[in-house]
């Protein structure tokens, strides 16, 4: 088993721009590569990333000395990067998928950072041990035991953070027998079949008057001023605690419902055509769907449980969970499900989750 844990730095202004100039390096060798690879391939030849690397490599001290003023780890992490987005490019054309070819990252729009491979760095307490640059102080210890895989280096808002990969060995973990249906809706973030709810505490929502106002102040600034980018990080903080927030939400929940229950029946919602309706698109990403699903696998599966899929097209909220009718119209605006045949009364979201959690057993019966 494969965990990672992300952690905050605490760089000098010195280590900070270490950072900076090694994130950049790794821009400029991927870009560096992808241009060399559309010529050569416009040119009828075969390129391909470790014949790019060797070739970089071969001329980088004549061309590009300024690279060695980083970690070599971040040229290698660039060819990695152009590697894993040709292969993403062809697999998903062979698939039959809508894949765009790789594209050319830009520096105001492009995620700061950069690969460290494990023998080329070491950590010890709150320590982390950079080549070429030493000791960088980070905000926690590691908390998993294992080998040491590889780290990630990034930049959020104001903040650098270290993303560690261990490889741990998979623990016997005890059967936990409860079930239960999960229903997910944006006044309610989830309904469970046994009545618990989980509220949404809609952080976006909380703070977009603020969200508003500081974009505001960004769109007045002078193109490549500097009042433009001290508002750029200033909303980029904003963001970034808006994210916290619901992250933490969605952990804690998460982890709660995979500590209590070993099957969990969930719905596959298409949340990207969801995200297409103009007049949900800003709740439903404050909920975040997709993220919850995701936390909510990884945990349960880390923990020996099952989530259960049930489709999209499975009518949870039109059936009775007693009787099993189906009703042919039902309104967003009916927040109480009254059956017409048995005569039930229920909480619209539970009689769904009920549903949900009646459908995912049938489904995992049936695949046994």
């Amino acid at each position: 088993m494969i965990r990672s844990h992300r952690i905050r730095l605490n760089p000098t202004s010195e280590q900070a721009n270490y950072f900076a100039r090694a994130a950049g390096t790794r821009r400029f060798v991927f870009n560096w590569g992808l241009a060399e690879w559309k010529r050569q391939f416009e040119a009828g030849e075969k390129p391909s990333a470790l014949s790019l690397k060797k070739q970089f490599n071969a001329i980088k001290g004549e061309q590009f000395p300024w690279v060695y003023e980083v970690t070599k780890c971040a040229v290698e992490g660039a060819f990695m990067d152009l590697a894993a987005a040709f292969k993403n490019f062809f697999e998903g054309r062979k698939a039959g998928r809508k894949v765009g070819y790789p594209k050319f990252k830009a520096k105001k729009h492009n995620r700061e950072g950069f690969y460290l491979a494990n023998d080329k760095f070491d950590v010890s307490g709150h320590w982390l041990n950079v080549p070429k640059l030493g000791l960088v102080n980070m905000a926690e210890k590691l908390r998993f035991a294992g080998k040491i895989l590889s780290a990630h280096i990034t930049r959020t808002a104001d903040w650098w953070f270290v993303s560690i990969s261990v490889e741990m060995p998979d623990a016997p973990q005890p059967q936990r027998p409860g079930q239960v249906g999960i229903d997910l809706g944006i006044n309610r973030l989830a309904t469970l079949s046994d009545g618990g709810v989980l509220e949404n505490q809609k952080p976006l929502r909380s703070l977009l008057r603020q969200v508003k106002r500081l974009s505001r102040s960004l769109s007045r600034k002078q193109p490549d001023s500097h009042n433009r980018e001290k508002a750029r990080r200033r909303l980029a903080r904003l963001h970034y605690r808006i994210v916290c927030v619901r992250e933490d939400v969605l952990h804690k929940s998460t982890t709660g419902l995979a500590e209590q229950y070993g099957f969990i029946g969930v719905e596959n919602l298409h949340v990207k055509g969801m995200m297409q309706n103009p007049a949900l698109a800003q709740a439903l990403g404050d909920a975040a769907f997709g993220t919850f699903s995701r936390f909510l696998s990884s945990k349960v599966e880390a923990r020996g449980g099952t989530v259960q899929a049930v489709g999209r097209f499975y009518p949870s909220s039109k059936t009775c969970s007693d009787c099993g009718h189906v009703k042919a119209d039902l309104a967003l605006s009916e927040r109480t499900f009254i059956c017409s045949t048995c005569g039930l009364t229920l909480d619209r979201d539970l009689n769904a989750a009920i549903n949900i959690l009646n459908e995912a057993m049938r489904l995992s019966a049936g695949s046994r």
